[in-house]
């Protein structure tokens, strides 16, 4: 049995050998498909899966996705994070990743637009006119109102944007509660903790916990634009093919049906 054992392992030795000096080359197995990795604005959530189930429907290919502020996802690019894609809430988060050159030239687009509005947790609550002066200081009494961090959450930022132009800034200041994101100030409101909040139209209809009782005038604040772009490090071969369904008619009407404005 050892003889045998023996001459089966001289035998496979041999052929190993030959086949290396034959210079021919062993199979190798076919690598994985990478993921392709998006860094979007945490108030895309919903959106955002339903185009990325049509693409992996439709291309055979995955996305993987992380939400979070547009700050806190351009300062994770900043520090070297993976990623193909990066989808902002406001073109300042966006403008400073391409002023580090950490964006590919050419690849960049305006890609949605949004509203912001004002949001309760009750549906009892009466709609609230929001004009120049309108009384937010009085709804609120000593309560809070949930928002994004005004000074590097885009929402945040519109909202503070519009109240100062409204002349009620100053009044409500000190009842601001700033969330790390806008679905986090969406949740405080959701579940009690905030009666009103500055919150995106589009966040607002896929939480049923709250009730919208206003909408800000578009001219109180930037306008809402959600830029697009392929990170300078991205390597993925599928990248670009995802932006251009990103920017699709298919994926267009995806985002229309959750309440976002096309723009691209």
């Amino acid at each position: 049995m050892r003889t045998e054992r023996r001459t089966l392992l001289k035998f496979v030795t041999a052929a190993v050998t030959a086949l290396w000096l034959s210079g021919m080359p062993f199979a190798q197995p076919a690598a994985a498909s990478e993921k392709v990795t998006v860094f979007a604005a945490a108030s895309l959530k919903n959106a955002l899966d339903a185009v990325n189930a049509a693409w992996q429907k439709e291309a055979g290919k995955e996305a993987t996705v992380s939400y979070a502020a547009s700050s806190a996802l351009a300062k994770q690019i900043e520090a070297g994070a993976p990623a193909d894609v990066f989808i902002s809430a406001d073109l300042a988060w966006m403008d400073y990743v391409a002023e580090k050159k950490l964006i590919k030239d050419g690849t960049r687009a305006n890609l949605l637009g949004n509203r912001i509005v004002l949001v309760a947790g009750s549906k009892d609550t009466a709609p609230v006119d929001i004009k120049q002066g309108f009384d937010l200081k009085g709804l609120l009494g000593d309560e809070k109102l949930a928002m994004g961090a005004v000074d590097s959450v885009p929402a945040g930022k519109y909202g503070k944007a519009a109240l100062e132009k409204l002349g009620v800034w100053s009044a409500v200041e000190k009842n601001v509660a700033g969330a790390e994101n806008v679905r986090a100030a969406l949740l405080l409101v959701s579940k009690g903790e905030a009666p009103y909040g500055i919150v995106y139209k589009t966040d607002a209809a896929a939480d049923k916990g709250v009730a919208i009782v206003g909408t800000f005038p578009e001219d109180s604040h930037p306008p809402i634009v959600y830029p697009i772009a392929l990170t300078a490090e991205s390597s993925n071969p599928d990248a670009a093919a995802y932006l251009d369904f990103i920017k699709s008619a298919k994926a267009a009407a995806l985002f229309e049906a959750r309440g976002f404005k096309i723009l691209n």
